[in-house]
C-alpha cells in the first residue's frame, strides 16, 4: 500500500454517534500504551536524526516552495482552515490560517496532488502518511494553546516560506521555542499543549504532514487500527465534504474571474496606471459598440 493511502479509502458511511463515543474512548485510553511503547520516545519536540527520511524532504523544500508559489498566487481563492476542519474553529475563526490540502484520512486532493508533483513525489517518501497540506499563516496570526487529540501521529513542519524577522515567527510545544528556518523540518508531538504565533508583517508558509508514530508490536498495530477508522468519524467525514465542495467551486471557476470579483490583484501581476484604467474602459466600450452594431444589423438583415 502506498505510503500517500489511508488503509480506509473513500468511505461511504460514518459511524453511528454512540459507536464514534466509544471509538474516542478508545482513542483516549490507548495514548498511554503508545506512549511506553513510541520507538522514538516520549517528548514534545524530537530530533530529526531519529527519522531517517526527513533529510531526503528537506532536500526537496526547494522544489516543493516554487510550487506553492503558483497556489499564493490566487490567496483569496483559498480556504481557512475551520472551513474545512469544522473543530479548528474551537481556536480560529478567521481567514488568517489558510490551507491547500494534499490528503486527510482517506481523503486525497488529486487535483491539488497533480498541481504539486514535486510536492506529491515527496510525500511519497514518508512512511505511515495521514495528513498533508500547505499550511499558510497571514502577518500577525496568532494560534492560541491548544493540544491535538492523539499522540498516534507525530508531526511534521517543512519550513517553505518564513518571515526575515524569524525569530518573531516561531511554534512552542510545551513550552519549547522552535523557530522555523528555510528548507528545514522540525517534528514534534502535536498531542502536547503548543500554540504558534507570527508576529511579522510576511507571511509563514509550512508544508504539514502527520505520520504514523513508530511503535513496538503489539501497539503499532493498535494504532494502525485506530487511524484505520478515524476516516468514518462524523468530524472527518464533514471535513472531507467541505473540502470536496471547496475542490469543486475551485476548479470550476477560473481564477482570473475570482480575482475580480474578489478584487484580489494576482501576485506579480503588474500595476496597472490610471491612464491604463482609462485606456481599458475605453476599449471595452469601444467593444461594446461594436457588438451592439453587429446585433443591429443582424436583425436588420434577419
Amino acid at each position: 500500500m502506498s505510503a500517500t493511502r489511508s488503509p480506509v479509502q473513500n468511505p461511504n458511511r460514518t459511524l453511528p454517534r454512540w459507536l464514534a463515543r466509544f471509538f474516542f474512548q478508545c482513542v483516549e485510553a490507548a495514548q498511554r500504551r503508545i506512549a511506553r511503547s513510541s520507538l522514538v520516545g516520549d517528548k514534545p519536540i524530537f530530533d530529526n536524526a531519529q527519522f531517517p527520511w526527513v533529510e531526503a524532504i528537506e532536500a526537496q523544500a526547494p522544489a516543493i516552495a516554487k510550487e506553492l508559489e503558483t497556489i499564493l498566487a490566487t490567496p483569496g481563492r483559498l480556504p481557512a482552515f475551520h472551513e474545512i476542519s469544522p473543530d479548528v474553529a474551537t481556536i480560529t475563526q478567521d481567514h488568517q490560517w489558510q490551507t491547500f490540502v494534499f490528503l486527510g484520512y482517506g481523503m486525497r486532493a488529486e487535483r491539488n496532488l497533480s498541481r504539486c508533483p514535486a510536492t506529491a513525489a515527496a510525500l511519497e517518501d514518508i512512511p505511515g502518511l495521514r495528513t498533508a497540506f500547505f499550511s499558510i499563516l497571514s502577518p500577525g496570526k496568532q494560534i492560541p494553546l491548544h493540544r491535538g487529540p492523539y499522540n498516534g501521529v507525530l508531526r511534521l513542519h517543512l519550513a517553505l516560506k518564513v518571515p526575515r524577522q524569524r525569530e518573531n515567527c516561531w511554534i512552542e510545544v510545551d513550552g519549547q521555542r522552535y523557530v522555523w528556518q528555510t528548507n528545514h523540518a522540525v517534528i514534534f508531538d502535536d498531542a502536547y499543549p503548543h500554540q504558534v504565533h507570527n508576529d511579522t508583517d510576511e507571511t509563514r508558509v509550512v508544508l504539514f504532514v502527520d505520520f504514523e508514530r513508530p511503535c513496538k508490536a503489539p501497539v503499532s498495530w493498535l494504532n494502525k487500527l485506530l487511524l484505520a477508522f478515524a476516516p468514518l468519524t462524523p468530524e472527518l467525514q464533514q471535513a472531507k465534504t467541505n473540502h470536496e465542495k471547496w475542490e469543486r467551486d475551485y476548479y470550476a471557476t477560473p481564477a482570473a474571474t475570482t480575482q475580480r470579483a474578489a478584487n484580489i490583484p494576482a501576485a506579480n501581476a503588474p500595476e496597472v496606471t490610471p491612464a491604463a484604467q482609462v485606456e481599458q474602459v475605453e476599449h471595452a466600450e469601444h467593444a461594446d459598440s461594436h457588438r451592439a452594431q453587429a446585433v443591429a444589423d443582424e436583425r436588420a438583415h434577419g
